[in-house]
């Protein structure tokens, strides 16, 4: 039944982290004891005070249609919280609420690509920037940061990559999957550059912004160059523990807020309406949970980068933020051991997997070939038991 699936879905990649993450399902289900450290998701409960505020939503009759760009209430709160937190100022009608970041993106990518037109991506990225543009006629132009300058761009690197077909810039920051974060002043080299060339928009994914390991956050946007082509994209996912929820949104200047909330009414209208009236409360909050969710992250960061620091021929880098170790494998390439012959990120984690049995995902989804990404959101005494078993496994290879 092949013949009938279009040409976009056949040639769409699966996402490398829900692949990844099935594999250990699967594997845990014929009672192999697998540690699974593919998926980015906060091993910890969405706080009560939110989830109060969403069952009390739920008695106040929040269950219908809310208007497309979200409610009003929830957007109000949104654009306090980017004064407040970034010194952003988008406005209420600048504002779109959709079902999850990642709708975000895609809704921006929908409204502003035509076929052919190049978004230059800070890689290694995020999975699905890739295939999002793709789906909507763009073409990728991949600028490589390596860990050796903390997988972050340079200014001559951004610049050596625009041509007369860009119209966007994508990144995050924090980055999934590397945990680099960018500096005020490497911001303000970028954005530079981005000012001899007024016609290209800048999207900025800060989804990890809550989750940042000491200094402080900074958005592109808040540049007074930047601030009126800079597309702010966050959530409540990874600094609230609320994945399920799918609430994520945006600050954009106003047309293209109105093209993306066009793009939305056909596609899902608004996001849940109980989970909006507990999203305005997680904003305007105490951020307590949040802060102590950030303590444990950053603990587990020291743990895993210096137990992965200790295995010989990997090299680690120093995450900043988010929740992920990111350590460059090259040096395995050409090892063997029984079946497993290592030639690329894929080979690497499929030797991990079942040799180590700790599941992870490889960084070809990411841009990044040479390396893999784990996740340090599991207990420490998980992430303990899932470094020894990937030294273990390494010291069979030859």
């Amino acid at each position: 039944m092949k013949k009938f699936l279009s040409d976009r879905i056949l040639q769409m990649a699966e996402s490398a982290t829900i692949k990844m993450s099935q594999k250990a399902r699967d594997l845990r289900a014929q009672g192999i004891d697998i540690i699974n450290l593919s998926l980015g998701e906060p091993d910890f409960d969405t706080p009560d005070h939110i989830k109060e505020a969403a069952m009390q939503a739920l008695r106040d009759g929040y269950t219908k249609y809310t208007a497309v760009p979200g409610l009003l209430e929830l957007r109000e709160a949104i654009s306090e919280k980017f004064r407040r937190d970034n010194d952003l100022h988008y406005q209420v009608d600048e504002i779109v609420v959709s079902n999850g970041a990642k709708q975000s993106l895609a809704n921006l990518s929908l409204a502003l690509l035509n076929p052919g037109d190049e978004v230059i991506v800070f890689a290694p990225y995020w999975v699905s920037y890739y295939e999002i543009i793709r789906l909507s006629g763009g073409v990728p132009v991949l600028v490589q940061a390596e860990i050796e300058q903390d997988y972050k761009v340079k200014p001559e690197q951004l610049e050596a990559a625009i041509s007369p077909r860009t119209k966007l810039v994508l990144f995050s920051s924090p980055c999934n999957p590397t945990g680099s974060a960018y500096t005020r002043e490497e911001l303000e080299q970028l954005a530079a550059v981005l000012e001899k060339q007024p016609d290209i928009l800048v999207i900025s994914d800060e989804i990890y912004e809550y989750i940042r390991f000491g200094g402080s956050h900074h958005s592109i946007g808040s540049i007074e160059s930047m601030r009126q082509r800079t597309i702010t994209i966050n959530g409540m996912s990874k600094g609230f523990a609320m994945t399920g929820w799918r609430i994520g949104y945006m600050g954009a200047p106003r047309w293209v807020a109105k093209a993306c909330a066009k793009i939305q009414g056909q596609f899902t209208s608004g996001a849940n309406a109980f989970g909006q009236k507990a999203s305005a409360l997680a904003l305007q909050a105490d951020k307590k949970p949040t802060e102590e969710m950030c303590k444990a992250f950053h603990k587990r960061r020291d743990m895993v980068v210096e137990q992965l620091g200790q295995i010989p021929g990997m090299k680690v880098n120093l995450p900043e933020g988010a929740f992920y170790s990111f350590p460059d494998i090259s040096a395995f390439f050409g090892k063997s051991y029984g079946k497993h012959h290592i030639q690329n990120s894929e080979d690497f984690c499929s030797f991990v997997l079942e040799e180590g049995r700790v599941a992870s995902v490889p960084g070809v989804a990411f841009g990044a070939d040479h390396c893999f990404r784990i996740s340090y959101a599991a207990s420490e005494e998980e992430l303990q038991k899932a470094c020894s078993r990937i030294a273990e496994a390494l010291q069979k290879l030859s």
